[in-house]
């Protein structure tokens, strides 16, 4: 009798172990809110003097405290900065989508955005981390050993290659490249003649399709080829689905 309740004196331990890891893996909310160094009066200010034209969406707080908990981010970092205090960016009216913590223009938070995608639990460490897109099917994200050694640095899934493309910036770079950067030199051959027309009441959770498809020989002209909005999440499955096609070994393409 005693060793049986040894035995299960010690299995219930071990669940209790298990059990506990488990809750303690995730840090609570008092944890990632940093009030002593928080990163947001500054990215404020890189918002406030943008070059480029920008909407903060705004924010509701029980989504951004749930979102940061999920996303596991303090405050402190700009990522984390930016998921609790917008619902997202919308730039060059909604053309680039920079996720938060979601709002009616864009639903989509960033740790929800990347669950079934990064990650398939809350709490998981992630290869890499998706945190923006465009009206045209491109997705960025934060490389955790995925595309290669040069983590935290942010990749581009280019719509017209179908390859993760080294943006050679960290997120807080890539959020002020955002802000005052050069997006017609960096979208040159991907804007079509009246695409600022199209975009400015484009719904932050749909995307372009086109056909022929950009990557291909006959779709690289973007005013020769026709448009239609589909579900963003369709989009990037889709991509991805072209991706594996086009490269059968199952290695990752990137520039």
């Amino acid at each position: 009798m005693k060793s049986i309740l040894k035995t299960a004196f010690i299995i219930g331990l071990t669940l209790f172990s298990v059990a506990s890891f488990a809750q303690n893996k995730m840090q609570n909310l008092d944890e990632l809110i940093n009030t002593t160094d928080p990163a947001w009066p500054l990215v404020q200010k890189w918002l406030d003097s943008a070059k480029n034209k920008v909407q903060v969406l705004e924010c509701d707080t029980a989504m951004a405290k749930n979102a940061l908990y999920n996303a596991q981010l303090s405050t402190y970092a700009t990522l984390g900065a930016v998921i609790y205090h917008t619902g997202g960016i919308m730039i060059d009216n909604g053309w680039l989508r920079i996720l938060g913590s979601g709002s009616a223009k864009l639903s989509r938070s960033v740790p929800e955005w990347n669950k079934g995608k990064s990650i398939k639990e809350y709490g998981d460490q992630p290869e890499f981390y998706l945190v923006a897109d465009d009206a045209i099917g491109g997705f960025f994200a934060i490389n955790y050993g995925a595309f290669g050694t040069d983590l935290k640095s942010v990749y581009y899934l280019a719509p017209n290659s179908l390859k993760w493309e080294s943006l050679g910036l960290g997120y807080t770079e890539f959020l002020r490249f955002c802000l005052d950067g050069d997006l017609s030199d960096f979208y040159k051959g991907l804007r079509w003649s009246t695409w600022d027309q199209f975009i400015a009441n484009l719904d932050g959770n749909k995307s372009y399709s086109f056909k022929p498809y950009l990557w291909t020989e006959a779709g690289m002209d973007i005013n020769k080829v026709s448009r239609k909005l589909v579900p963003t999440e369709e989009l990037y499955q889709f991509n991805l689905t072209k991706q594996r096609e086009l490269n059968p070994a199952g290695v990752i393409e990137k520039h």
